[in-house]
C-alpha cells in the first residue's frame, strides 16, 4: 500500500535507505549531498536502522571504506557531491573493476570552479567512463524509486556493478513535493538480503582482492567488465517491472513525453524535463509538436533504445547541463549524435548547453528552443549546432 508524505529528494533518499537498512554508510559531508548521512546518522541513533556508519577523513577514505566493506560482503551505500565525487575519481575505477555493486547517491553539484553549490551534472558526467551504473531522477518521486531498485541491479548476478543514483542538488535535493512512499514489508521483500558468492570474510574460501592485473590479464578483466554494463539494460528494465507490481509507477530506460508522433523533440536529464514537460504541452496548444525524451539511464548508455525512439522526428536538441570543452558541446550531445549517426537517423540535430552552475530554464526559453528546431527542420542548422542558452551575451 502507498501512503501520501512530502518530501525533499534528500529525505526520499533517508527515507529509502531506512527501508532498505544498508550494512555500512562510510561517508564525509559536502553541500548540497551532507543531509543523506546526516538522516541516516539520526536514524541509527534512534534505533531505526542498525547500519554501521563510518566517518571518514575525507571522501577519497570514504569510498575506499566503501571498497572494503562491500569486499568484506556488507553492502554499502555513501554519498557525495561534486568536488568530493572528483576526491573518489581513483577509487571509483577500482570499485568498478573490483566488481563491487555498492550504491552512492550523488546530489548533483558543479565542479570548481570557479566555486558554486548549484545544480549541474559535470561530477556525474565527469565519472561517466569510470564503469559505475548512472541513473537519473526528474523529480523527489524517482529519486525515491530509484534508490529503491538500485541495489536489485547492480547486485545482479549478469551485473555486479557499483551505482550511482543520482539528482540535481537543491532544484530536488532539497525542495519538497508530494510523493507516495510504500510500506516496509513489500519494500524489503523486493529489495532482498545481499548474499555475494565470494567476499572477503569468507572462512570456507580464502581469497585476497586487488585492482593490480598486468598484460596477459587485464584486457579480458575490462572485457567482462563491459559485459556486466552491456547486461545492466535489460536487468534495469527487468528490475523497474517488478517494482511496478508494488507501486504501481512504472520505469524504463527513457521516458518520452508526447513522442511519438514529435516533430521537434529534446533530450534531456534531471529536473529540468519538468519544465520542458510544460513547454511541450504550451507548443501544443499552438500546433506544434514538440515532445520530449527525458533520459533516465545514462550507463549504460541506451544508444541504440534513444536513436530508435527519435526516428520520426525532423529537428533534435540534446541538452547538456555539462560542458565537455571540446569545443563542440556537452556528453549526451556526443554518445547521442554519435548514436543517431549509426542508427542513419535523419533528424538535423544541435547540442544545447544550459543550466550550468544552477542558472534558471524557463518556460519560455524552452518555447524559443522549440521555434528554432522548427526553423532547422527547414533550413538546416547552419552553425547553430552547438549553442548556449541562457547566456548574458
Amino acid at each position: 500500500m502507498s501512503t501520501k508524505n512530502r518530501m525533499s529528494g534528500n529525505e526520499a533518499l533517508g527515507e529509502a535507505i531506512r527501508q532498505i537498512n544498508p550494512d555500512v554508510m562510510p561517508a564525509f559531508p559536502i553541500t548540497p549531498s551532507t543531509e543523506v548521512p546526516q538522516f541516516v546518522s539520526n536514524m541509527i541513533a534512534n534505533g531505526q536502522v542498525d547500519t554501521e556508519f563510518i566517518p571518514v577523513e575525507s571522501e577519497h577514505s570514504a569510498m575506499s571504506a566503501a571498497m572494503g566493506s562491500e569486499a568484506a560482503g556488507a553492502r554499502t551505500i555513501t554519498a557525495t557531491s561534486s568536488c568530493g565525487l572528483a576526491l573518489m575519481w581513483e577509487v571509483l575505477y577500482v570499485a568498478a573493476s573490483s566488481r563491487l555493486p555498492l550504491a552512492m547517491c550523488v546530489v548533483n553539484r558543479g565542479l570548481t570552479g570557479p566555486l558554486n553549490i548549484n545544480a549541474e551534472h559535470s561530477d556525474s558526467m565527469g565519472a561517466r567512463d569510470s564503469g559505475w551504473l548512472q541513473i537519473y531522477a526528474e523529480n523527489n518521486q524517482e529519486v525515491y524509486d530509484n534508490m529503491l531498485m538500485a541495489y536489485r541491479i547492480a547486485e545482479h548476478k549478469d551485473v555486479r556493478l557499483p551505482i550511482m543514483i543520482c539528482q540535481d542538488g537543491f532544484i530536488t535535493s532539497h525542495a519538497v513535493e508530494n510523493i507516495m512512499l510504500e510500506d516496509d514489508e513489500p519494500v524489503r521483500k523486493f529489495v532482498g538480503t545481499y548474499e555475494p558468492e565470494h567476499y572477503l570474510l569468507n572462512a570456507d574460501e580464502p581469497m585476497a582482492m586487488g585492482p593490480y592485473a598486468n598484460s596477459p590479464f587485464c584486457m579480458e578483466a575490462k572485457r567482462a567488465q563491459v559485459q556486466g554494463m552491456m547486461n545492466a539494460k535489460q536487468v534495469i528494465l527487468d528490475v523497474a517491472k517488478e517494482y511496478a507490481k508494488i507501486s504501481g509507477r512504472e520505469y524504463g530506460l527513457y521516458e518520452g513525453y508526447r513522442l511519438g508522433d514529435a516533430d521537434y523533440v529534446l533530450v534531456c536529464i534531471g529536473s529540468a524535463c519538468g519544465t520542458i514537460k510544460d513547454a511541450v504541452d504550451k507548443m501544443r496548444e499552438g500546433g506544434v509538436k514538440a515532445g520530449l525524451l527525458k533520459v533516465r539511464v545514462f550507463r549504460p548508455f541506451p544508444g541504440e533504445e534513444f536513436a530508435k525512439a527519435l526516428e520520426n522526428a525532423k529537428a533534435v536538441a540534446v541538452m547538456d547541463r555539462a560542458e565537455s570543452y571540446t569545443g563542440h558541446g556537452g556528453p549526451l550531445g556526443a554518445e547521442l549524435m554519435a548514436a543517431m549517426y549509426r542508427n542513419k537517423n535523419k533528424a538535423e540535430a544541435i547540442n544545447v548547453i544550459y543550466g550550468l552552475s544552477g542558472r534558471d530554464l524557463t518556460v519560455e526559453m524552452v518555447c524559443g528552443l522549440y521555434d528554432q528546431l522548427a526553423d532547422i527542420a527547414v533550413n538546416g542548422t547552419k552553425g547553430r549546432e552547438y549553442q548556449y542558452l541562457g547566456l548574458r551575451e
